[in-house]
């Protein structure tokens, strides 16, 4: 099981208004794989509210209610989705994580989570993500 990052839905499902060069066209051809196979049942993942909220907040610009309703529904019905509730104390705990791993709390929160159900790969195209050891970030591609 493999923790996904609001990231890779944001490649996944945003409009860009300006042509890709080559690694963002890269990134979004990868996430848009990796929604597919979750989709599809072939990938067994892991988030939380919080990162779906994230997605939306960024989402909600370029998509309309109606699509993101069906995105967020979807997730939601999928046996192969587990998306995780957070307490203020959970998110509390992970502004302290993240203090120490010198991560931003979103991101803290889901090593804490990740640590929690023994995942131990992440889905984002986030390089922060690098600096935790016991993790393995997916894809190699990095974002400028």
């Amino acid at each position: 099981m493999k923790f996904l990052d609001a990231n890779i839905f944001i490649y996944a499902y945003y409009k860009p208004k300006k042509r890709l060069n080559k690694e963002e066209q890269a990134m979004k051809n990868f996430a848009k794989e990796i929604i597919d196979s979750i989709n599809q049942g072939k990938a067994e993942i892991i988030t939380s509210v919080v990162h779906i909220s994230e997605m939306v907040n960024i989402l909600k610009h370029g998509t309309s209610i109606k699509e993101l309703d069906e995105v967020i529904s979807s997730l939601f019905m999928l046996d192969n989705v587990k998306i995780f509730g957070v307490s203020k104390e959970e998110y509390f705990m992970a502004t302290e994580l993240g203090s120490e791993l010198k991560l931003d709390p979103n991101d803290a929160l889901a090593v804490q989570i990740m640590k929690k159900n023994k995942a131990t790969q992440i889905y984002s195209f986030d390089s922060d993500f690098n600096k935790v050891e016991e993790i393995t970030r997916l894809p190699k591609i990095e974002k400028s």
